[in-house]
């Protein structure tokens, strides 16, 4: 039977990967929602391709075992894609139909913070070695 710490963990990584997954997808094959999306917001097209290559790597790294330094690298990413992504949209004035629109990509930042809190010992850095 897994421990409660175990499933949270896994709950939490899921829905950071679900949240870098399909927008890494639709980055990488130029969905045309996905390119007026980052357009809009000011950035140059070929950005897209950048995040979402990112995106999907990312997502990888954070379902594979074992490679704990890229999970931390991995960890970092996904929380500066989603707060940037919360910072874009506020900055642009885009708050969506219901005024919080940025605050999505927060919620998915908190997930990533709780996952990375949660990850057992064979997933972190030893700090030890890494020195």
């Amino acid at each position: 039977m897994m421990k409660p710490k175990t499933i949270a963990y896994w709950t939490t990584t899921a829905i950071v990967v679900f949240g870098l997954l399909p927008g890494g997808v639709m980055e990488v094959a130029h969905q045309r929602d996905a390119v007026a999306g980052i357009v809009q917001l000011g950035y140059p097209p070929y950005f897209v391709t950048i995040l979402g290559i990112w995106k999907l790597l990312g997502a990888v790294a954070l379902l594979v075992p074992g490679f704990p330094r890229l999970k931390e690298w991995a960890y970092a990413g996904a929380f500066f894609d989603f707060t940037g992504a919360a910072a874009s949209l506020a900055a642009c004035g885009d708050y969506g139909k219901f005024g919080f629109l940025f605050i999505a990509p927060l919620i998915f930042a908190i997930f990533a913070i709780a996952s990375w809190a949660l990850r057992p010992p064979t997933r972190r850095l030893d700090i030890n070695r890494a020195l």
